[in-house]
């Protein structure tokens, strides 16, 4: 992975953070939504994870 895929993977990460942040500050969240944009945040970190370690 070059360097432009990792930034543009931490900018998604980041990105999934805030709306995260936003959805659980609501009054009634949507769980469904916040299950999927943290499974998605997930599989984004260990994407950058794994560009690490190789």
């Amino acid at each position: 992975m070059d360097k432009a895929t990792v930034e543009e993977l931490e900018s998604k990460h980041a990105a999934l953070h805030a709306l995260i942040d936003e959805e659980e500050h609501r009054t009634h969240p949507d769980e469904d939504l916040l299950h999927r944009l943290k499974k998605e945040k997930l599989r984004l970190k260990d994407a950058m994870a794994g560009h690490l370690t190789h």
